[in-house]
């Protein structure tokens, strides 16, 4: 080889690394805990203190959510294709919220505990996947939990049923008394 010589680049060899057996361990539990999520509150965690991250741990738990703190190229390799992609909020330290029944409750928690001690920020969150920015996930926290909602869209559809029985049962009665007035008037001829 003389100086200056131009080495071809398909002669160079490149290793291969294969993952290592504790990311492929996280980026499987990361799938897992997605799997099993209603939405996602994603976060900086930044200035939080030990007992603040184990005070908004159990706040969360209480709301049927988990906290885990991820590493951004896991979490993009755990998500996958499950939706609009959240690339956007994986910059810097990120910590996730994984709503495991209701979105509301965890959204309500998480942007209450960050104004309560004024550190960490919410980048955003995934409902459904669709991916919110703050603003969406403020709008989220300001709905009624699942089972108030619940509560409400059956009490619309009881309502106007209700009415619909009352109007029928009243109909049905006139309906029969005056069959059994034209069969007693009949009667008496």
């Amino acid at each position: 080889m003389r100086f200056g010589e131009v080495i071809p680049i398909s002669e160079k060899e490149i290793p291969h690394k294969d993952p290592k057996p504790h990311k492929i361990a996280q980026v499987s539990s990361l799938s897992e805990l997605l799997d099993r999520s209603a939405g996602l509150v994603l976060t900086d965690y930044r200035g939080f203190t030990v007992a603040d991250k184990a005070d908004l741990t159990r706040r969360l738990r209480a709301q049927g959510a988990e906290y885990h703190v991820v590493k951004n190229t896991l979490f993009r390799l755990a998500y996958g294709e499950r939706g609009e992609d959240p690339a956007g909020m994986l910059e810097g330290p990120t910590a996730v919220a994984f709503a495991l029944e209701d979105p509301v409750g965890p959204a309500k928690v998480m942007l209450d505990f960050i104004r309560e001690k004024r550190k960490g920020t919410v980048k955003g969150g995934v409902v459904d996947g669709k991916v919110f920015d703050l603003a969406g996930v403020t709008r989220l926290s300001e709905l009624p939990p699942k089972d108030v909602l619940l509560g409400q869209v059956v009490g619309a559809i009881q309502g106007p049923l209700a009415g619909l029985v009352f109007t029928l049962q009243g109909t049905l009665g006139n309906l029969v008394r005056t069959l059994q007035a034209i069969h007693d008037q009949k009667a008496g001829d």
